[in-house]
């Protein structure tokens, strides 16, 4: 019985005096932030609201650059918009690696043009940019297919006859049309059977991954990834993607005329064949259907959220869908449809759909970054290696830029004479060298769907405005927000 004792209390005395030494070991001089626990971290001081609640409380205490450690690794947290932009563009290549999300790691394991790093990153980025410029400037530019999608959903709503409908599906399948022409050659029917369940994969997988058990994952991902959990159900999402996009290139394959390139996976293909006899050459297949994945599920992802999320402001802010309405009517009229040249003589509408994507704060905590070499910032040193979160959401609301933050407001990006005005703080797809690489079709979709939609179609709801609340679904990786109802009445 005395000897139980004794090892008793040998193992707490341990327990104690490794929870006493504190903070893991790290090399280099990392900026302060709360005690951590080994393995532990710093659990103990995480929002039961999630990672973002958690982030910038203590940045109320720690200031705009400071360590937190997720389970037992070490990461520095950027807040507000000059710590991110003296990292991610004064310093750019240093800060130029993407760290891992651990709840999808499995599924892209470093391949394709978002989760790379080194050479295998720059080679598929450069590429990746070149051909989707070629393809967004060749038979039909990116403006024309986005034009005819446009014209395809408004004769699907009018077919609706004003009734109230759940707008996701519609956002999604125009979305994921305008990247699948670009990657696959082809759109697809909204009702197409195939297309309907990989919508549905996205969508799924996007919330899960923007969940607080994803969140919690993130932190313990080495011990839980043994265990039933939403990474599983993620993971089993994104192979049945994968095993369309695999049945997808080889339809390729079997069809292709070097001579005529139709879209991104036969340029690839083409690239491959080239650097077949080089080994160390990147282009082999698993980047393509890795490359391919990232691609069609951002691409599809991020502007139906962000389209979701505006026409639910308009539904909020009437008199905001107003304005855009004249706009509309006095550049525009109804006998045309909308063009990118109209984008410039629509100084309100252009700072609508800013300040819908700086409110609506769709990737809130930003992709993780990892420091490329040893990294003198801001009188600290981060380590080769060390995991970097630029917390976009910081930016986005940070009251030097903005004068109400936290309100919907599109005068934020107007100036005194009603003329759009640029703001150092709008970085909803990040900035430095690992900015997305679709922003510049994401705009257009923005912009030609926004308008598109409102030129032949008022919105309204049975709720009042005052009683839509705006209160996120999920608030992890993304930002979702709530799901509604709407009717799209004909003007």
């Amino acid at each position: 019985m005395e000897l139980s004792l004794l090892l008793f209390l040998a193992l707490l005395s341990g327990l104690l005096l490794l929870l006493a030494r504190g903070r893991p070991k790290a090399h280099g001089r990392l900026p302060p932030g709360p005690h951590p626990l080994p393995f532990l971290g710093n659990l103990l001081q995480m929002d039961r609201r999630g990672l973002l609640k958690s982030f910038l409380r203590l940045r109320g205490k720690y200031g705009d650059v400071f360590t937190v450690y997720l389970g037992p690794r070490p990461v520095v947290m950027l807040c507000g918009t000059e710590a991110i932009r003296e990292a991610l563009v004064d310093q750019a290549e240093a800060f130029s690696g993407r760290g891992k999300i651990a709840v999808v790691e499995a599924v892209f394991q470093g391949y394709g043009v978002i989760f790379s790093n080194g050479e295998r990153w720059k080679v598929l980025r450069r590429f990746s940019l070149a051909t989707m410029r070629d393809f967004g400037m060749g038979k039909r530019s990116v403006e024309e297919r986005i034009q005819e999608e446009a014209q395809c959903l408004v004769e699907e709503l009018r077919k609706s006859q004003g009734a109230l409908q759940d707008p996701t599906f519609f956002f999604h399948s125009i979305t994921a049309n305008i990247i699948s022409s670009i990657v696959f050659g082809k759109r697809f029917a909204y009702r197409d059977a195939e297309f309907l369940r990989l919508l549905d994969m996205f969508y799924q997988s996007f919330a899960l991954l923007s969940s607080l058990s994803s969140q919690v994952f993130e932190l313990y991902s080495s011990f839980l990834k043994y265990f039933p959990g939403t990474h599983r159900q993620i993971y089993k999402n994104l192979q049945e993607v994968k095993a369309f996009i695999v049945r997808s290139v080889e339809k390729h394959r079997e069809t292709l005329d070097p001579s005529e390139p139709r879209d991104y996976i036969d340029t690839y293909l083409l690239r491959m064949d080239k650097e077949k006899s080089n080994p160390k050459s990147e282009f082999h297949e698993q980047n393509l259907i890795i490359s391919v994945l990232s691609l069609f599920f951002a691409g599809t992802e991020t502007t139906s959220t962000t389209l979701r999320y505006g026409f639910l402001l308009m539904l909020k802010y009437p008199h905001v869908a107003e304005r855009i309405h004249k706009e509309i009517d006095q550049v525009i009229g109804s006998n045309r449809p909308p063009a990118l040249d109209d984008r410039a003589k629509m100084p309100y509408t252009d700072a609508v759909i800013h300040e819908i994507q700086r409110f609506g704060d769709l990737i809130p905590i930003g992709a993780p970054h990892v420091v490329t070499k040893d990294t003198h910032f801001r009188g600290y040193i981060l380590p080769k290696g060390t995991e970097v979160y630029p917390i976009l959401s910081s930016a986005l609301h940070d009251p030097h830029y903005f004068e109400k933050p936290d309100a919907f407001n599109p005068d934020h990006f107007l100036d005194a004479n009603g003329a759009l005005k640029k703001n150092e703080a709008f970085m909803p797809f990040s900035t430095g060298k690992r900015i997305c690489l679709g922003e510049g079709i994401a705009r257009t979709e923005l912009f030609l769907f926004f308008t598109t939609i409102l030129q032949n179609f008022s919105v309204a709801s049975p709720v009042a405005p005052e009683d839509i609340d705006l209160t996120p679904r999920e608030s992890g990786v993304g930002k979702l927000p709530p799901s509604y109802q709407i009717q799209f009445l004909p003007r």
